[in-house]
């Protein structure tokens, strides 16, 4: 008799739960379908102003340029030699001279210094992709009746030049390459130091850590650790690093070093506090992966006569390897991403010359692009668009890495 009645409640109940059940799948359909369309949105924003039309005017017309009726571009090397040094000054001649002779320079390279120097390209005026698409005759009008010496030319601010070129001033002839080299030192730096700690602390604690409630109180603020705002982490890192730690940091206690690394506000000092903001999250992710190994693969272990450390090595380790990999390499991820830590460490917003060593001085891409947006000019604000390109494709390069690793792992296990 209970049991019927136990059948009719269930019954009875049966169409609510379904319209529960409906409601919420419902809301995450919803959710989710904003979400794709919010990122459509970013990406589509970001492809509008990385593309376009673009007015260029010159502050020399190259075929004023022309010796004997021979045009610049085809110039014997001698003599655009002759040309940069009649319009450039003296001490800018001699300066590039010295760097590298001009008569070890090739054809191409002595080109493009009077394309810069002397011919001086400069955008007069650029158009999003869309309008670029949509408005060409409007744009070709605007063009003939404001700026009648410049040449339009769809361009995309994201070629070989962009990424081979060094940070300048003119957002023509700017580039990523030191801001890209100084994220991998950076990142490197980060990951040598999160991932054998990080990883060596989630062993501790799932495997050798009893319920006590000192352990119990680590765990408590790891997990608190990792919501802690990044910029926290950022003023540690100023205190520990590059004050606390300088001589190390600067790379003084290695001997003489440049002045203007001596100061501790370096790509070591970045990547370990980076280090430190991703550690919590590289213990949880490995605690997790630690966690899901079965318990039954360590009694195994344990009846064959391993050790506790050869059943951790040998068993435990390998088959949570994948999800160790995989919560890694997001977490650097993050780390490449991040702007505000650097900023308080003393990364570099204008910056020349690449890094060479972990003591040098550094920009990262996040710290590049922040400083392009917040420039007056119209073109720095495309190159910006054209650098989040160049970041969105290394984090999905890592995120891609990260699957490829946790499926051969996972094959091998």
């Amino acid at each position: 008799m209970t049991q019927i009645k136990e059948k009719e409640g269930f019954a009875d109940n049966l169409p609510q739960r379904h319209r529960s059940g409906g409601f919420w799948s419902r809301l995450f359909q919803i959710s989710t379908g904003v979400g794709i369309v919010a990122l459509i949105a970013l990406l589509l924003n970001i492809t509008n102003s990385a593309f376009g039309y673009v007015a260029t005017e010159n502050k020399i017309d190259p075929e004023t340029l022309a010796i004997n009726g021979i045009p610049l571009e085809q110039l014997h090397p001698i003599d655009l030699t002759y040309i940069l040094e009649q319009n450039v000054s003296a001490g800018f001649f001699r300066a590039q001279n010295n760097e590298k002779p001009f008569e070890e320079r090739t054809r191409e390279e002595i080109y493009d210094l009077v394309i810069e120097r002397v011919v001086e390209p400069e955008a007069a005026a650029t158009w999003s992709l869309f309008d670029s698409l949509v408005h060409k005759d409007k744009i070709n009008a605007e063009v003939a009746e404001k700026y009648p010496n410049a040449e339009l030319s769809f361009q995309s601010w994201i070629n070989g030049s962009f990424l081979l070129s060094p940070q300048s001033a003119d957002p023509e002839r700017a580039g990523v390459r030191t801001a890209v080299l100084g994220s991998l030192w950076v990142v490197t730096i980060t990951l040598l130091f999160a991932f054998p700690m990080g990883v060596g602390a989630a062993i501790y604690l799932e495997e050798y850590a009893g319920d006590k409630w000192f352990n119990r109180l680590i765990q408590t603020n790891i997990n608190n650790l990792a919501g802690v705002p990044s910029i926290i982490y950022g003023i540690l890192g100023l205190a520990i690093f590059v004050r606390g730690m300088e001589p190390i940091t600067s790379g003084a206690f290695l001997g003489p070093v440049d002045p203007t690394t001596a100061n501790g506000r370096t790509i070591l000092s970045a990547g370990l506090t980076l280090g430190l903001l991703i550690l919590p999250l590289v213990i949880i992710n490995a605690q997790e992966a630690i966690r899901a190994v079965p318990g039954s693969l360590r009694q195994a272990s344990f009846g064959l006569g391993a050790t506790k450390w050869q059943t951790i090595w040998h068993h435990v380790l390998p088959n949570a390897i994948p999800g160790i990999l995989t919560g890694t390499i997001l977490a650097v991820s993050r780390a490449l991403g991040e702007t505000a830590p650097l900023v308080v460490v003393g990364a570099s917003t204008f910056i020349t010359f690449d890094p060479t060593s972990p003591f040098s001085k550094f920009t990262t891409l996040p710290i590049q692009i922040y400083q392009w947006t917040s420039r007056p000019q119209d073109e720095f604000r495309n190159i910006a668009a054209a650098a989040i390109i160049v970041l969105l494709i290394i984090l999905l390069s890592l995120n891609v890495v990260a699957v490829y690793l946790r499926n051969r792992y996972s094959q091998k296990i």
